[in-house]
């Protein structure tokens, strides 16, 4: 009697991990995925990227053929969620062959803000299932907005932005595709923008178009802008609070994130629970209005800076000098010493 073969274990598709992450996906259908898990979160907890301490993450989709083998290639950038008190902001790229323009104008793509939130899904459900059109998604999460805006040397928004779109040309360009044109909505002064990629791509063939309402008047750009909305609308009501023990007063109700918006003001006030540290890290803590509530309702902080020219003595004191040759006590390891002092006082 002959032994039975044993059964093989029933295929299982590639672990999705931080690793998927800032590179080009293999399939379409990977793509949809990724971006699925990346936005709204996986079953398990290791697939909950969208609620990172750190660095917000670079999503790919796989590149078209008709991009590669020298093909030119013209590419469009926008971002979503720029001036919202809490949750990322997004910046996206769409790119497609040149030669597919006139096929590619009759798209229904449209600036993401004159979209509704069904015909944006709509819309991003059309890119995802046109093969020549390749996508990026960059995720500039509120913690890490928050991080680099409140250095003692602010890196400020509109270089974060600047630098976003150049890393994902850069990408791009790395998986083989040609770029020759790029057109991007403006982030502040459209001069002056063009003039700092012109630079960094410098001899690389590459004709850059910033202009303001680029999102409404070329089609790569509408493209780019309902990807950088679609992400951040997903991310934003999906949020898990990475805090232990938060339990927001009204849930999620925060409607756009917005400052102005009714809704977002009700949440803000509402969930400054904790006197310390205020909010949770969703929240975008180098904003006006957060600022100000922190100072009105938070606990007091005072920073004190020693005086570098009271503590450091001269390197003649410490070789012997007026003190009579007696070696001063140093202190070591940087010029300044900060202490926080919290008082017993609340306001």
């Amino acid at each position: 009697m002959s032994e039975a073969t044993p059964t093989e274990p029933p295929s299982v598709g590639p672990t999705i991990g931080l690793s998927s992450f800032g590179k080009p996906v293999a399939t379409r259908a990977e793509a949809v995925e990724l971006f699925k898990v990346m936005t709204t979160g996986g079953e398990k907890p290791e697939e909950i990227f969208h609620s990172t301490h750190g660095d917000g993450l670079t999503f790919m989709s796989d590149v078209p053929e008709s991009c590669l083998g020298g093909a030119d290639v013209v590419l469009g950038i926008d971002e979503a969620g720029r001036g919202s008190v809490l949750g990322p902001m997004t910046y996206s790229a769409a790119y497609w062959p040149v030669s597919m323009q006139e096929e590619m104008e009759q798209k229904p793509f449209d600036d993401s803000k004159a979209l509704t939130h069904e015909k944006r899904r709509k819309y991003f459900e059309l890119i995802q299932d046109t093969p020549d059109c390749g996508y990026v998604v960059r995720v500039l999460h509120a913690s890490e907005i928050s991080r680099n805006m409140l250095r003692k040397v602010p890196y400020n928004l509109n270089d974060m932005s600047h630098d976003s779109a150049m890393e994902m040309i850069r990408n791009v360009q790395r998986q083989g595709v040609k770029l020759t044109k790029c057109i991007i909505d403006t982030v502040g002064i459209p001069e002056n923008y063009k003039r700092k990629l012109d630079k960094a791509f410098e001899g690389q063939g590459i004709e850059f178009i910033v202009e303001k309402k680029a999102d409404a008047n070329y089609k790569c750009v509408s493209a780019a802008s309902i990807c950088a909305k679609v992400a951040r609308d997903e991310i934003t009501p999906s949020w898990v609070f990475p805090e232990e023990g938060f339990v927001p007063v009204n849930g999620k109700e925060w409607n756009s994130g917005y400052p102005s918006d009714p809704m977002c003001k009700v949440w803000m006030e509402s969930n400054l629970i904790d006197k310390v540290f205020c909010y949770p890290d969703v929240i975008r803590f180098s904003w006006g209005p957060i600022k100000d509530r922190i100072e009105e309702r938070g606990v007091p902080v005072v920073w004190e800076d020693e005086d570098e020219d009271n503590q450091q003595s001269s390197m003649s004191d410490f070789l012997g000098g007026s003190d009579g040759g007696k070696r001063k006590r140093q202190r070591l390891g940087g010029n300044k010493v900060q202490k926080g002092i919290e008082r017993t006082e609340l306001f």
